[in-house]
């Protein structure tokens, strides 16, 4: 399901004495971050003065946090940013959109459940596919996931013997 807004990091921390804050990305490459101009903190905008990547973080410097106490008041916090900001290729999604998608075998058009949860392994995604059985199916388009119709609600995989 389209969603307005998408979870897209968590501020971990302060860096240095100036209000810079420590953002450590979900499921994305730091530099992902760096391509917005607007976030949604406590549901309210705001558009970071810095932003630039330190090793696997984003250092932001907001508004109004102009200390090291400001900034550790933040600690814990959830960074938004609203989907219709992010520039996606065709067919590409971001994990919680693809949550409670229905799980269709392209073979045969059986329901095999809902995906449940995305979970990131080394070489790849794996989507936990609910159902009367529980199945993990790698995140390998044309291998394992033949489409996504997020406006029908739908996935459809190839199930090979075993899984």
């Amino acid at each position: 399901m389209k969603l307005e807004t998408i979870k897209i990091g968590r501020i971990v921390n302060a860096h240095g004495i100036r209000g810079e804050v420590r953002v450590l990305p979900r499921n994305c490459d730091p530099a992902f971050l760096t391509h917005f101009d607007t976030f949604l903190l406590d549901g309210v905008p705001v558009q970071p003065t810095a932003n630039h990547v330190h090793k696997s973080m984003v250092l932001m410097k907001f508004p109004g946090v102009d200390d090291m106490d400001a900034a550790l008041a933040l600690k814990g916090k959830d960074l938004f940013i609203r989907r219709a900001d992010a520039q996606l290729e065709e067919g590409e999604y971001f994990d919680d959109e693809l949550l409670g998608l229905e799980v269709l075998d392209a073979a045969t058009g059986a329901p095999l459940g809902k995906l449940v949860k995305v979970e990131p392994y080394p070489a790849h995604q794996v989507y936990t596919v609910q159902g009367e059985k529980t199945y993990l199916i790698p995140a390998v388009p044309g291998a394992f996931i033949e489409s996504v119709d997020m406006e029908g609600g739908v996935m459809r995989v190839h199930v090979w013997e075993g899984m």
